[in-house]
């Protein structure tokens, strides 16, 4: 963003070499690089100004995700292999995408190219959107000469990666939106219809039953204090929203706390083994070195206590250890996965063993999810069965003891 930022569109009206008058917008750092370019275009500069922001057109742009950067790595690399000219592929592939957002940074990453920066250089110049494994990688493709096969590689990293994020996503987004929604219900139910019963049951002169009480006597604290209750949990999602971002520390123990958990963590184990694979597979088969390579790997592994692990690993690589010897000792990657790490050492096909590992453990997350998402929702049903069933039950309880009694 802040590369995107230091670009400034201006508005500029010049005139050709048989004097018709032109007018148009481009993007550059500066107004003398903007009359640079219109008189390499042969169009003499008679106006140059900055252009005003659309600050609510910006606000409504649909913003770049990751998705987006994963269909672009598969545009890009498709249109090369076809033979079309990188800057072309930019061009093409800008005009053509919906969000404007994306539209202007391709443009921005043309426009440095067309200037005679490298690719990786100008791909480095938007870091929230292509990372350091990114850069690395078509870094490497350049200095090789095998920019369409380390294009194509990258575009499968992006899309299995983006695949299994989605479904872990998928896995657990359901449950906690079904979750919410049944908290938001119940709390309706208690400050606007148990009270309607509650001037009901005033008439029967007679004590309620202990769990009707109890629904009564939480319908009223909710009526009085239903805002101090929401603030309260708004304030604490707010406050470890906050302590997330600013400590490694309550990251390192949240992650840690994940990986323990039941069938939640199994997932969680698995695809961080799955992206330390796929990335140190794709990094390896591009000829990154393997200390190298396991620096952008620790960032690719979505968990913060693998990521620490991979560190772990990479200095005891830069000191003469074996891969496999680094991964049993930091404890952390089942035997099935070392021994076939140590297969590949020894065969010195270690990208291809990767890639393997990582096809294997990318089919047992769609498994695990698969399975996980049968179990949840009997699990969700019990719970949803039981707020508002239980409810109903506390309701209608007096009702049914006073028919009892007549």
């Amino acid at each position: 963003m802040a590369a995107n930022s230091s670009k400034i569109t201006f508005s500029w009206e010049g005139t050709d070499s048989k004097g018709n008058r032109n007018k148009g917008e481009i993007s550059a750092r500066s107004e003398a690089i903007v009359k640079a370019e219109l008189r390499r275009q042969g169009i003499r500069p008679i106006k140059v100004k900055k252009k005003r922001e659309d600050i609510l057109g910006k606000m409504g742009q649909k913003p770049i995700v990751a998705k987006d950067i994963a269909i672009f790595s598969r545009q890009l690399s498709t249109m090369m292999a076809s033979g079309i000219p990188l800057v072309q592929s930019f061009d093409i592939i800008g005009k053509g995408h919906e969000k404007p957002a994306m539209q202007d940074m391709l443009a921005s990453i043309k426009t440095d190219i067309e200037g005679g920066s490298t690719l990786a250089e100008s791909l480095g110049k938007f870091p929230f959107q292509f990372d350091d494994l990114f850069c690395n990688l078509v870094e490497a493709g350049e200095h090789a000469g095998i920019l369409e096969e380390l294009l194509d590689k990258i575009a499968e990293y992006k899309e299995k990666t983006e695949s299994i994020k989605a479904k872990i996503k998928k896995a657990l987004t359901y449950p906690i939106s079904v979750l919410v929604i049944a908290v938001i219900v119940t709390a309706i139910l208690l400050i606007f219809v148990v009270p309607q019963f509650e001037s009901l049951f005033q008439g029967f002169g007679a004590d309620l039953p202990a769990f009707t009480q109890m629904v009564v006597n939480l319908s009223r604290f909710m009526q009085e204090s239903w805002w101090l209750v929401f603030g309260i949990i708004g304030i604490v999602v707010f406050c470890l929203m906050q302590v997330k971002k600013r400590s490694r520390k309550f990251n390192h123990f949240l992650d840690r706390l994940v990986l323990k958990m039941p069938i939640v963590g199994e997932i969680m184990n698995k695809a961080a083994i799955a992206r330390y694979a796929r990335t140190l597979s794709t990094m390896s088969a591009a000829g990154v070195p393997l200390v190298e390579a396991l620096e952008s790997v620790s960032g690719a592994t979505g968990n913060i206590v693998y990521a620490d692990a991979v560190l772990q690993m990479r200095e005891q690589v830069a000191t003469g250890i074996q891969l496999q010897q680094a991964m049993k000792n930091v404890d952390l990657f089942p035997h099935m996965v070392v021994q076939m790490v140590a297969i590949g050492e020894e065969a010195g096909s270690v990208e291809k063993m990767l890639g393997k590992v990582a096809d294997f453990y990318e089919e047992e997350v769609d498994n695990a999810v698969d399975s996980l998402s049968s179990l949840i929702e009997p699990i969700i049903m019990a719970i949803l069965g039981v707020l508002v069933g239980g409810l109903i039950i506390a309701m209608y309880l007096p009702i049914f003891m006073m028919g009892s009694v007549f």
